[in-house]
C-alpha cells in the first residue's frame, strides 16, 4: 500500500530517473565451433544494422527483440530459438517497456554449413521447446571451463536439431545407435579419464559423427558420455581421499579442471563436500597414495 510522505516546508524534493540497464558477460570457451558466448541485460540498447561472420544463436529469457533479417521484421516471442546466418544484415531493438535478457552462442561453419544459409534466413525463429531447453542447459555447460566435453554433446545435438529444422525430411545420415562404436567410446573415454578426451577427437578415432557417438553411448548404457566420465572421476576421487590425499590434490589426479570443479560434482553425486567425506574416513583406513 501506497501511503501520502509529508514533506517538510523549504524541503528539496528529489526525484530519481531509472538509467538505461546495460549487463554483459562474454567469454570464449575451449569448445571447438563456439565462437563466442554472449549474455546481456538492455532496457533501451538497440542494436544497428550489422553483420557477423559466424552463425548467431540466440535465446532470450526476460522480455522480447524484435528485429530485421533481409527486409522482414521479425522477433522472439517466447520459447523461440532464433538462429540468424551469417553475413545477413539485421539489427536488434528491446520489443517490451523492461528490455530484454538474452543468452547468445556464436557458432562457426563447422557447425552448420553455408549451405543453411537460406532457409535460415526464411525462418530464423524456431518454435521448438526440446531446441531451447537443450540451447539453455549447453549454455550452463559452457558456463564452467570444467564441463567442455559436457558442452561438446550437448551442442552436438543443438546442431543436429538445428539442421532438422533447415533441411526437414532429411534424415541423419548416421546407421542406427550400435553397441560396438559404445563400447569402443567407453574403453576410449576409460584410457584418457585423467587427461581428458574431445567429442570431436573421440569421433576422429572412431569413425562415427559426434551426435551418433552419444546416442549410441546413451542407449547402450543409459547414461551420456559426460555423465558416465563425471562419475568415474568422482569414484577415483572417494578413493584417493579416504587414502587421505588433500581435495585440490585430488582434482588434479583424477581429471577435474579444478578443486571446485570437484567439489560442485562430488556434492551432487555423493551427498557431500570431498573435505566432509575425507574426514568421515577412519584413522586406520588412511594410507597415503603420494
Amino acid at each position: 500500500m501506497v501511503r501520502d510522505c509529508p514533506v517538510a516546508p523549504g524541503a528539496v524534493l528529489y526525484v530519481l530517473s531509472v538509467l538505461p540497464r546495460r549487463e554483459v558477460s562474454a567469454w570464449r570457451p575451449a569448445v571447438a565451433g563456439v565462437v563466442e558466448v554472449l549474455h546481456a541485460h538492455f532496457t533501451e540498447h538497440a542494436y544497428p544494422m550489422h553483420v557477423h561472420d559466424a552463425w548467431t544463436l540466440l535465446i532470450v529469457d526476460d522480455g522480447a527483440v524484435r528485429y530485421d533479417l533481409d527486409r522482414h521484421e521479425r522477433g522472439t516471442p517466447d520459447g523461440t530459438v532464433s538462429l540468424l546466418p551469417p553475413q545477413v544484415p539485421h539489427n536488434g531493438s528491446p520489443a517490451t517497456a523492461g528490455g530484454f535478457r538474452k543468452r547468445v552462442l556464436y557458432l562457426d561453419m563447422t557447425r552448420l554449413d553455408a549451405g543453411l544459409i537460406g532457409p535460415a534466413v526464411d525462418t530464423p525463429d524456431l518454435a521448438d521447446p526440446l531446441l531451447r531447453t537443450r540451447v539453455g542447459r549447453l549454455h550452463t555447460a559452457l558456463a564452467d571451463p570444467g564441463d567442455a566435453f559436457e558442452a561438446e554433446c550437448r551442442l552436438a545435438f543443438v546442431g543436429e536439431r538445428l539442421r532438422g529444422h533447415l533441411r526437414p525430411g532429411v534424415p541423419p545420415a548416421d546407421p542406427a545407435p550400435g553397441r560396438g562404436v559404445a563400447r569402443d567410446l567407453r574403453d576410449l573415454l576409460d584410457e584418457r579419464l585423467r587427461e581428458g578426451l574431445t567429442l570431436a577427437e573421440a569421433a576422429r578415432l572412431l569413425h562415427a559423427h559426434p551426435a551418433h557417438l552419444v546416442r549410441a553411448f546413451s542407449a547402450a548404457y543409459a547414461i551420456a558420455p559426460h555423465q558416465y566420465v563425471t562419475s568415474r572421476r568422482v569414484d577415483r576421487a572417494r578413493r584417493l581421499l579416504l587414502d587421505g590425499v588433500p581435495p585440490g590434490r585430488v582434482a588434479a589426479a583424477v581429471g577435474f579442471h579444478d578443486q571446485s570443479h570437484l567439489t560442485r560434482h562430488f556434492k551432487r553425486i555423493a551427498g557431500t563436500t570431498p573435505g566432509r567425506y575425507a574426514r568421515c574416513a577412519r584413522p586406520q583406513d588412511r594410507q597415503r597414495a603420494f
